[in-house]
């Protein structure tokens, strides 16, 4: 990573095209044109926690499904409407607040050019001419002090700190927010604002010559806090540069070195690594929809939180092979300290003491959002959450949080689906309520039985737990062998060969995933949840012949329907998919429509298309919609063409393009506990060298390579291109072609 910098013009007219800084705790973008421009400051932890839905009797299995046979929609709104619905003056919803903005104008003669933002140290350049001459402003973030920032430069004529009640034009001012108190020093200016029902917050910047000093901090007495912002010392820049350096030195250093044959990739894996440090870092805050990087104007797209259906595990996904598993602790952290409430959700939903249910969307309190029923009752939620859980401690090896933790909070979610399954005549079982997310929106129709997407996380689960329980030597539920043997892997739609759309004629007469029993995937859409069993549960064997023809057909739905609805966050999951189905060739293009059509000047990742004509979802008619999800999905997406598990096999290389010279990775941790290091030329693996941390057996899907590998003796071939190799704790194999 040394050395590489990611860089834009000026201007950069609107918030989130802002160059952007983070601590895992604020999250800066610097934006604006001309001579000037304004640093926004956002805090991932600002929150409002007014409004939101307390989960209690009332939402139980029995009566939801009772009310959805009668198809009584208002009486399912009411169910799930908000504590503090149509309340004047109060916020429907939880929501992160925003904080406020420094302006920075120069002296006239000066023109900013270009920002340089250095990903080896966290340095942000502001390039700008000055009569003639080429100069630049210097920004940094403290990533240890979590509410300090600095700016350096020679030619700054003055400054303003704008409070977001200001900035909101009254969206505050509508829920209660009282306005700020702004004060001065003789060297700085800033306010304090109050909030209802949390502690308030404040913002401040000193002058000291050539140095800007900002602090943001807060406190639920604004007198004491004024008091301590306005004794806000001059800043350090030679000890903060020190510290850039080397925290960002000890992260870069666990990072896998990577070598990427398409320059357009290069910069989102990268420049998505980057993100990913500044806004997941162990010492901060777990990372919701938008990161630390919260508008100044207005209060995030859905509350800034954090939505579990798929969200969340893609802000998530990059720490596993990027070799970071501290950045997974703060949100495995938070989901520990909401387990007294998430035990109440499950006693309330089904009505037992032992289970664990996670919402969909919900605060960094774990109070659910509310008013969207589908995602309140969306159970494989929890499910994915600890599938990660399970993946860290696979990965890393760490088996006393296999124990201490993991073990129960899987058996806890479990629990939950085994009182929403019910067994039939037959002896088979039946997820007889569920829906596949997003679907159909809240309709009183977007629920049927099995939907695929529930039935693969559920499978994974069950998986997950036999193993676990092996690992520990403990005995395994039976109910959880059950699930394997009885519950269908997947919703099977049987296509009679009628259908009256042209995609049918396609597809013809046969079998294809279903959404849920009895529909097929009948448009465009964003969540591609019924192909969850392929990518991320991973419980659908690509090459088992007797699914051969039900994924063509699936797969022939899935493109034939489009992209036409999808959003930023739907391409890299698209991405891994066709890794599956089409292989490098078709990742690669999936990313680079990704890039240009999914962020924006700024290089930063978009919900909605900014392109008309991609995809429905445009972004006409509101403003810009920022969120991680997508930027990290494209990194996790990268990290598959390299490294990448199906049905517990490595596959090498699996997306790497023919086309591309050279590509290559060193010591990328994979699942098993192994890590990879490998060669590329124009599609052909030329080394591949695997260390395993612990002992296990490895099972490799080996990659071309020009004549043949040179095998271990202890190498066992058990199927076409498949070897199994057992190894020991701290063993190296180094397999090169002959």
């Amino acid at each position: 990573m040394t050395g590489y910098i990611v860089s834009r013009p000026f201007p950069l007219p609107r918030i989130h095209t802002g160059a952007v800084l983070g601590n895992s705790f604020l999250g800066v973008m610097v934006w604006g044109g001309g001579n000037r421009f304004n640093i926004s400051v956002g805090c991932g932890a600002l929150w409002d926690h007014r409004g939101g839905m307390e989960w209690t009797e009332k939402q139980n299995l029995k009566d939801i499904h009772d009310l959805l046979l009668k198809k009584d929609l208002e009486s399912m709104r009411e169910l799930f409407k908000n504590t503090t619905a149509r309340q004047p003056g109060q916020p429907n919803r939880p929501s992160l607040v925003p904080v406020g903005r420094i302006v920075v104008e120069l002296k006239e003669n000066c023109q900013l050019e270009k920002f340089y933002l250095h990903l080896d140290d966290g340095l942000l350049e502001l390039c700008y001419t000055s009569g003639g001459m080429n100069k630049t402003i210097k920004i940094r973030l403290d990533m240890e002090d979590k509410g300090s920032l600095a700016v350096s430069g020679s030619d700054i004529a003055f400054f303003n700190v704008v409070d977001s009640w200001s900035l909101s034009n009254g969206i505050l001012a509508a829920v209660s927010i009282p306005a700020p108190e702004h004060f001065r020093t003789s060297d700085g200016e800033g306010f304090v604002n109050s909030l209802p029902a949390d502690p308030g917050f404040g913002l401040f910047a000193r002058r000291s010559d050539q140095l800007i000093a900002v602090r943001f901090e807060r406190d639920s007495d604004m007198v004491a806090l004024q008091e301590r912002l306005s004794a806000v010392k001059t800043c350090d820049w030679d000890a903060l540069e020190k510290e850039n350096k080397l925290w960002w030195k000890n992260y870069w250093s666990d990072v896998p070195e990577t070598r990427i044959g398409n320059p357009e990739l290069e910069e989102l894996y990268r420049y998505g690594l980057f993100k990913f440090g500044a806004m997941t870092d162990n010492s901060g805050i777990p990372a919701g929809l938008q990161g630390p990087w919260i508008e100044d104007d207005r209060f995030p797209p859905w509350s800034g939180d954090y939505h579990f259906n798929i969200n969340i595990e893609m802000c998530y996904w990059p720490a596993f092979r990027a070799n970071r598993p501290d950045n997974l602790k703060p949100i495995f952290k938070m989901l520990i300290d909401l387990l007294p409430r998430l035990r109440r959700n499950a006693k309330n939903f089904v009505g037992i003491d032992d289970g664990i249910m996670l919402p969909h969307a919900v605060d960094d309190r774990g109070t659910c959002m509310g008013g969207f029923w589908t995602g309140c009752i969306d159970h494989a939620c929890a499910a994915w959450m600890v599938q990660m859980m399970y993946d860290y401690c696979d990965y890393f090896s760490d088996e006393k949080f296999l124990r201490d933790t993991v073990f129960g909070f899987m058996k806890g979610v479990m629990r939950v689906f085994q009182e929403m399954i019910c067994r039939r005549e037959d002896g088979s079982l039946e997820l007889t309520l569920s829906s596949s997310p997003e679907y159909r929106g809240s309709r009183v129709d977007a629920w049927g039985a099995n939907s695929s997407f529930q039935l693969a996380a559920i499978h994974r689960l069950a998986e997950n737990l036999i193993s676990a329980a092996e690992i520990l030597g403990e005995t395994g539920d039976r109910f959880w062998y059950e699930v394997l043997e009885k519950l269908p892997k997947a919703s099977i739609y049987h296509n009679d060969g009628k259908g009256v759309a042209e995609i049918d004629t396609w597809i013809g007469c046969g079998d294809e995933i279903a959404l849920w029993d009895g529909l097929k995937l009948t448009e465009s859409h964003r969540h591609h949840s019924h192909l969850a069993g392929i990518c991320p549960f991973d419980i659908l064997d690509l090459e088992d012949p007797a699914w051969n023809k039900i994924f063509e057909n699936t797969r022939k739905r899935w493109v034939g329907n489009g992209m036409g609805q999808w959003t930023g966050w739907s391409m890299p999951w698209a991405a891994m998919l066709h890794c599956r189905f089409h292989g490098g060739e078709a990742v690669e293009q999936m990313l680079e429509i990704y890039k240009r059509s999914y962020t924006n000047e700024g290089g930063n990742s978009l919900h909605d298309t900014n392109i008309r004509g991609v995809s429905l979802l445009d972004g006409s008619g509101h403003s810009e919609i920022m969120q991680m999800d997508a930027a990290m999905g494209a990194v996790a997406a990268i990290q598959d063409m390299f490294v990448q598990s199906r049905r517990s096999v490595l596959y090498v290389g699996a997306g790497i393009p023919a086309w591309w010279h050279e590509a290559g990775v060193r010591r990328m941790p994979a699942p098993g506990g192994f890590r990879v290091s490998c060669e590329f030329k124009c599609g052909k693996c030329t080394v591949l060298e695997i260390t395993a941390t612990r002992d296990n057996i490895l099972k490799l899907h080996l990659p071309q390579t020009d004549g043949k590998w040179n095998l271990p003796a202890n190498s066992n071939m058990y199927a076409t291109g498949k070897v199994a190799i057992p190894m020991g704790k701290g063993e190296t194999i180094y397999l090169k072609g002959v």
